[in-house]
């Protein structure tokens, strides 16, 4: 026994042994004298051993919730040789702790990759919707494109105020409503021009006008002809000047 607690001395005031666990007696020794009658200084060990038992315990529960953070980080890497053991050493949870930390870097440069490559796509597909032919034009177009989302977004405010619409509603209401109008304008055009020809039939419209475009011309080159005869400038003065005449 006087050996082994010699062999668990000598380990304690070793200095491999963590910081602060070996506390020499400072009182006399009245239970364990040595050989040579100097203390030996054992009454520590009990204290020492049940603080390593304690942390020892403590391992084993920080390797459990280690495992546990690494299965959630790792999924596929389920393989511990180490759950077996009864025993846990600072190394196995050191390689617990790499793998987690390599895995997490992997992922942060595989997300700056992806990331470099989704900026790609992106401007690459911008190119091909504004037809863009290389990347210095590509700012220009995106200036003129704000540009013209700005012009685009004001005139359809105004017709908005103008056709009296909600400024919810979507641009196809506001052709639609637009259209409308233009049928409504383009049929009140058309019965005026029947009332003016006197005729309900397109193709008696057309004939009228055609009797109009042959009869016209001839009849404004007589009038012309009278403003000169008459020496006058005004249509309205060719009755009188005629009268006058006789």
């Amino acid at each position: 026994l006087l050996k082994v607690l010699s062999r668990i001395d000598s380990i304690l005031r070793s200095p491999r042994a963590p910081p602060l666990i070996f506390r020499p007696s400072k009182g006399p020794v009245q239970n364990c004298i040595k050989e040579n009658g100097q203390g030996c200084g054992f009454e520590h060990l009990p204290l020492t051993i049940e603080m390593w038992a304690d942390q020892l315990m403590a391992l084993k529960d920080l390797h459990r919730s280690l495992r546990k953070l690494s299965l959630e980080l790792l999924p596929w890497n389920t393989a511990d040789p180490q759950d077996k053991r009864e025993s846990i050493r600072v190394e196995d949870l050191q390689l617990i702790v790499d793998a987690i930390l390599e895995e997490l870097e992997n992922k942060e440069k595989n997300s700056q990759a992806l990331s470099l490559q989704t900026l790609s796509a992106i401007v690459s597909h911008f190119q091909k919707l504004f037809d863009v032919n290389s990347l210095n034009g590509v700012y220009p177009r995106m200036n003129e494109v704000y540009i013209k989302l700005g012009e685009m977004t004001n005139a359809m405010r105004n017709l908005h105020e103008l056709l009296e619409l909600d400024s919810s509603a979507p641009p196809t209401v506001v052709v639609d409503t637009v259209g409308k109008l233009c049928d409504i304008i383009n049929n009140k055009v058309t019965e005026q021009v029947q009332q003016l020809l006197g005729t309900q039939d397109i193709h008696s419209i057309i004939n009228k006008l055609e009797e109009h475009e042959c009869f016209f011309p001839p009849f404004q080159a007589l009038i012309q002809d009278l403003l000169c005869l008459l020496e006058i400038s005004n249509v309205d003065d060719i009755l009188p000047a005629v009268q006058n005449l006789k």
